[in-house]
């Protein structure tokens, strides 16, 4: 179900995390992430911004990915209980997650809009 749907954003994210896509912008170096407990970021590398969140991106997708099977898995009585609400609860955990991103990267972007320049 979700690989049948066009995850723009997280496809968009995703694109401009290739070195090709985003060459003509200038790019902070974050320090290293460590222990942020992020799914899919290394922690042992220093990254930008843009491959943080693509990493993110990519784990989210995949948790819902998981989630989705572990509910069909679950209706077709494959997979105890157990694992489906875990594998749902998750899924949920990291869209929530996504959601709260979203909603600050909005904030800051409508904040920085209204700066005088």
């Amino acid at each position: 179900m979700i690989e049948a749907l066009t995850l723009s954003a997280f496809d968009r994210a995703a694109a401009s995390a290739r070195p090709e896509a985003a060459a003509a912008v200038q790019r902070a170096v974050l320090p290293p992430v460590t222990g942020a407990g992020l799914p899919g970021v290394d922690a042992a590398a220093p990254t930008d911004f843009g491959q943080i969140m693509a990493s993110f991106a990519t784990g989210v997708r995949n948790d819902l990915r998981t989630g989705e099977a572990a509910s069909i898995a679950g209706i077709q009585g494959k997979v105890s209980t157990q694992q489906v609400v875990e594998a749902v609860m998750s899924a949920e955990q990291s869209l929530q997650t996504a959601v709260a991103i979203r909603d600050k990267v909005v904030a800051a972007y409508l904040e920085l809009s209204r700066m005088a320049i």
